[in-house]
């Protein structure tokens, strides 16, 4: 039993980890109008456990536990869509939008995980921080 409840704790952290990450690109897309196909925690070859479109966008839960992602419109290295590539490009499509956003939506998911390490970091430091030893009290070396 005891595995399997740090089995859970391991998957649920990791599933944090993925929704924020990949919120990180999703997020800036929506901000700059950019189409936002899929949002899915795990990946989903063949079928997926959870789906539900909200507006343009289909949220999901994928069977397989190995990351997430997010499908943007317009984006050739995600999406393999060659047939939306052959058409004019769009507004709403990430490959219309100017370098400076297409920039900022592609580092969104780094910049997310940078933030997450130090927030992180100061709360543990912060619970846990370091306690001021005087070396006369110090026995021993240690």
């Amino acid at each position: 039993m005891e595995f399997l409840i740090k089995l859970a704790q391991v998957i649920l952290s990791f599933s944090i980890l993925v929704v924020l990450h990949e919120g990180g690109h999703f997020l800036p897309a929506k901000w700059f109008n950019t189409r936002v196909e899929k949002f899915y925690l795990f990946f989903n070859p063949g079928f997926e456990l959870f789906k539900k479109k909200i507006g343009e966008t289909e949220y999901g839960i994928g069977w397989l536990p190995f990351g997430g992602y997010v499908k943007i419109a317009g984006m050739i290295d995600e999406s393999y869509d060659k047939e939306q590539m052959k058409g004019e490009p769009q507004p709403w499509e990430f490959r219309s939008k100017p370098a400076w956003q297409r920039f900022i939506i592609m580092v969104g998911g780094v910049t997310v995980n940078l933030i997450l390490g130090v927030v992180l970091f100061i709360m543990i430091f912060a619970v846990y921080g370091e306690k001021y030893i005087p070396s006369s009290e110090i026995s021993d070396g240690i």
